[in-house]
């Protein structure tokens, strides 16, 4: 069976089910209109633009691919198109919106057929890797793609999407995958991008995906409460909040935090460690005595922060 990457996007949680219910818009009566493919379409190509019309009140749709009766792909994405690799084959698709609280109709399947041809000019090289919108924290990135069946060279580019200016690139490849080699490459957002071709074709589209170079440290935490030699209740409920200086880097990765307690002042005894996404963290006191506590900060292209100044505090009965 074929393999593809699904593109899951999270939904924009709200506040209880009970306030969306009223709040979104009933959409269960209503149906997306498929643009393309459309029924009985011949792609001439190996991947393949799907495209919906938009449905009011719907923030999302969910996307459904079928091949001989057995499902392929079941996707949610904000947008209303997606391309998507497929090989030769014939195939059924249908796509539905959705919010918080309501799902419309599926549109009636729509049958298409796929066949790739020995010309490259509509056809689409698979990126692999990095992943997409990616954040890393090291200049010699491997960039891979999948052979595109027919072709026999690829060329490849990278772009400063910030100052538009193309930083590297290489031409004739013939392998699918080619590192970086860059003395240095500034923190910052950035584009690759591929096309293929053989003696008589050559891709007309480039295949594109972004990544994010950042390399800078995540400021150091403050702790704030509970205060330092600060008591507290045993099995009592504790919040733990801390604050931490704005990214001052040009690419900011989302940034969490690891926990830390300890029996001592100089932590060579941490009994438990903790993460958490936002500046605070809820936990109950443990057994009585003398402890400690502290946090550090980790983003997104994982680098590692300073931890901040211990805080002691002392539970009691």
């Amino acid at each position: 069976m074929k393999t593809i990457n699904k593109i899951i996007f999270i939904a924009l949680a709200i506040l209880t089910y009970s306030c969306d219910d009223i709040l979104e818009e009933d959409i269960s009566e209503e149906t997306v209109e498929i643009i393309t493919p459309a029924e009985d379409a011949i792609i001439e190509s190996n991947v393949v633009d799907f495209k919906w019309g938009s449905l009011k009140g719907a923030d999302k749709y969910r996307i459904q691919i079928y091949e001989d009766g057995i499902m392929l792909l079941d996707s949610v994405t904000s947008k209303t198109s997606v391309t998507l690799p497929l090989e030769t084959g014939s195939y059924s698709w249908s796509v539905r919106g959705e919010n918080y609280a309501y799902e419309s109709l599926y549109s009636s399947p729509s049958n298409f057929s796929t066949n790739i041809p020995d010309d490259l000019t509509d056809q689409k090289v698979v990126l692999t890797s990095p992943e997409n919108n990616k954040f890393l924290n090291f200049i010699n990135v491997p960039l891979v793609w999948e052979f595109l069946d027919k072709a026999t060279t690829y060329n490849v580019k990278v772009i400063n999407i910030t100052s538009g200016r193309e930083v590297y690139s290489k031409s004739n490849l013939t392998v699918k995958t080619v590192t970086i080699d860059l003395a240095s490459l500034e923190d910052g957002n950035y584009e690759w991008q591929l096309t293929a071709k053989n003696d008589e074709s050559e891709t007309k589209r480039y295949s594109a995906s972004k990544f994010n170079i950042d390399t800078t440290i995540p400021n150091q935490p403050k702790n704030t409460s509970p205060g330092n030699d600060s008591d507290q209740t045993v099995n009592s409920n504790v919040t733990y909040t801390w604050s931490i200086a704005a990214d001052i880097g040009i690419s900011k990765s989302p940034v969490s935090y690891i926990i830390e307690f300890a029996n001592d002042a100089d932590f060579s005894a941490i009994f438990e460690t903790q993460r958490s996404n936002s500046t605070t963290l809820q936990r109950t006191a443990p057994a009585t005595g003398i402890f400690y506590w502290r946090v550090r900060a980790i983003d997104g292209a994982g680098n590692i922060g300073t931890n901040s100044t211990g805080f002691k505090f002392t539970v009691k009965q």
